[in-house]
């Protein structure tokens, strides 16, 4: 399965809208255009397809769990002591 197939089924499942994966991918400082995000969903042979790197993905399943979770809370030396 490519990069392209995962995004586009992870898009489906979670009811995604295009600026929105823009949105989660601005999460984890990744810009993308909403044209090149396009390129993505295209089929194979058409010819604006491109394929989606394995560092469009990391980085769209990183802010996708801080979109689903929130950002993740920095713990301090101290409260690691008091524990």
């Amino acid at each position: 399965m490519s990069n392209n197939e995962i995004l586009k089924k992870l898009r489906v499942a979670l009811k995604l809208r295009n600026d929105e994966i823009i949105e989660i991918l601005k999460l984890v400082n990744f810009r993308v255009t909403p044209s090149e995000l396009g390129a993505f969903f295209r089929r194979e042979d058409h010819p604006n397809y491109k394929p989606c790197g394995d560092q469009i993905l990391r980085n769209f399943l990183n802010g996708l769990v801080i979109h689903l979770r929130g950002p993740q809370e920095q713990q301090s030396d101290t409260a690691e002591e008091d524990a």
